[in-house]
């Protein structure tokens, strides 16, 4: 690989990495579980202000030459003495909080809209059913101009987000620019309660699988998978693919809960130890609904913490099988702690151990821009492409319930290994994508053809017509004005891809997810991978005459 090709790997990955370590970094709260023995919680312990760092600060407070902002050097050494802890041990300003306990509630304060900005504008994408913005009338395609008589110009999406959130019951006042009406339209609008959906999609692929797509384990998932398999089961759903490629993680007693959901009673779903935090088994309760059903989970080397928690336990019982690539390798459990004066402390208090005896946890003793870089490393040494690149360690070798080897020492390794596929993959493709030429002409024309379009309540019916369409040849028309330079051999090689990609983002902004996922599904070779797979294992069952396996 060459040294250029390096760095642009590493300008792509890293941020992804940092954002999975901060959101992985979140499993929080107390333990609790189905069922469960030792401590459901600990008291929380508030410490004096002692010892030889408040004795240092004290003098430099009270001799040093200068005047010293003594709170402002004090947050600047926390982060410093927490790095030589682990890397999910955080400190979090008070400046930070809310917005950080945000994502993971499920919930904010807001006008309840999606947007996005083409050409600096503020664009309705889609608007929150029942939502505040919904009920005074506003819909999508609608341009936001002024917030509070203030016109929104040259902004960041920080800045609108900043503008338009806010505290429950207090209002904002935004001037619209509508298709076809000439004159702004103002609304004044009462901030709500704004759901953050952590389940992003569930739909029948075949006529007896179904499939679900989660981002995050917050606080509102168990109960959206509770309505999401609810749904399939009223289609006849007899096997679910669980989805959690690209998901950090979250809260540990969430994951315990959909786990129990898939469990007969009295198996083991995790194990908590820690040196001041004793083991506590924790094992599923007998009360899931879905016991009799086949179920197979998506991973990705993303994927982490609570992901891991499931996939694990899934694993470790022989309940399912597990398809995609290695997973991220967070194993450390954290628990929030108020600090004084404001902020939190994210405390790693104890490992997760998968029923095997696996700690998930890969090693962190070489130094935080070492365990960021792992994955970089990972996909340079080849692991994204060959099964046989994964480095596993020998000694680390644990038995499932069946018997069956699995590897501890860092993320949960699939039982069917899919190789990244870029066979199809050009430069041409890559620039679509890097200057968003794909995303902008589906907005565009989404907006343009939005009263057609909305026509099609189906993913089915908009299938069928959008497939009548020559997307193809109007997104390269887009694209070159928009600068990306035309490559009729590259566009050959790769125009399956980017047409069936640009289709469902047009989708997406008419039917939201249950549009896009459907559609991308043809281009996704993880999810294909894992349907051969349970059509095989169905066509061995009904050829054996088993009655092991349910489908």
């Amino acid at each position: 690989m060459t040294e250029q090709r390096k760095n642009n790997t590493r300008q792509i990955y890293l941020p992804v990495i940092l954002a999975v370590v901060l959101v992985g970094g979140m499993l929080i709260g107390r333990i609790t579980s189905p069922s469960g023995s030792g401590e459901s919680g600990r008291k929380l312990m508030m410490y004096p202000e002692a010892g030889k760092i408040q004795n240092i600060i004290n003098l430099i407070n009270e001799q040093y030459v200068d005047s010293i902002d003594t709170e402002k050097m004090v947050e600047n050494i926390i982060p410093e003495v927490l790095e030589k802890l682990d890397p999910h041990t955080v400190y979090i300003p008070p400046k930070d909080l809310k917005a950080a306990n945000q994502e993971l509630e499920g919930n904010f304060g807001g006008i309840g809209i999606e947007f996005s900005m083409p050409n600096d504008t503020v664009m309705v994408v889609g608007v929150v059913s029942g939502g505040p913005s919904e009920k005074v009338g506003i819909i999508p395609g609608d341009r936001i101009i002024t917030v509070n008589d203030s016109v929104i110009v040259d902004v960041s999406t920080n800045e609108v987000v900043n503008l338009l959130r806010g505290d429950i019951g207090t209002k904002v006042n935004v001037g619209i620019q509508r298709r076809n009406r000439k004159d702004l339209i103002d609304y004044e609008i009462t901030r709500g309660n704004i759901p953050m959906y952590s389940v992003d999609v569930s739909y029948m692929i075949t006529d007896s699988i179904g499939y679900v797509k989660v981002n995050r384990f917050a606080r509102n998932t168990y109960q959206e998978l509770l309505s999401a398999l609810a749904k399939l089961k009223a289609n006849n759903c007899r096997h679910i693919i669980m989805d959690f490629r690209g998901n950090s993680g979250g809260y540990l007693d969430i994951a315990i809960s959909m786990v129990n959901e898939f469990l007969g009673k009295d198996a083991m779903i995790v194990y908590t130890e820690g040196a001041n935090n004793p083991r506590q088994d924790i094992h599923a309760n007998g009360s899931g609904s879905c016991k009799d059903m086949g179920v197979t989970v998506l991973i990705d080397e993303f994927s982490a913490s609570a992901s891991e928690i499931f996939a694990g336990a899934l694993q470790d019982n022989d309940r399912g099988f597990v398809v995609g690539r290695r997973s991220f390798g967070k194993g450390l459990v954290q628990q929030q702690f108020p600090i004084s004066q404001g902020g939190a402390l994210r405390l790693t208090v104890a490992r997760y151990y998968t029923p095997s005896g696996r700690s998930i946890q890969k090693p962190y003793n070489n130094g935080v821009e070492d365990y960021y870089s792992d994955i970089i490393h990972r996909y340079e040494h080849g692991e994204f492409f060959e099964k046989d690149s994964i480095e596993v360690n020998d000694s680390l070798i644990y038995k499932t319930v069946g018997g069956r080897s699995v590897y501890g020492g860092g993320g949960v390794m699939p039982d069917v290994f899919v190789p990244r596929d870029t066979s199809d993959h050009t430069d041409y493709y890559y620039r679509l994508r890097e200057t968003g030429a794909i995303y902008q002409f589906a907005l565009n024309y989404a907006d343009r053809n939005r009263d057609e379009l909305s026509e099609y309540e189906s993913v089915d019916d908009f299938k069928t017509w959008i497939d009548t369409q020559p997307i193809g040849d109007l997104l390269v028309d887009f694209a070159e004005k928009e600068g990306v330079k035309f490559n009729a051999a590259q566009y050959q090689k790769s125009k399956d891809r980017i047409v069936v990609e640009t289709k469902a983002y047009i989708a997406r902004n008419i039917l939201d997810n249950e549009g896009f996922y459907p559609i991308l599904s043809k281009h996704d070779e993880v999810l294909q991978k894992a349907l051969d797979v349970i059509k095989s294992r169905a066509d061995s069952v009904l050829n054996t005459g088993s009655q092991q396996e349910t489908l």
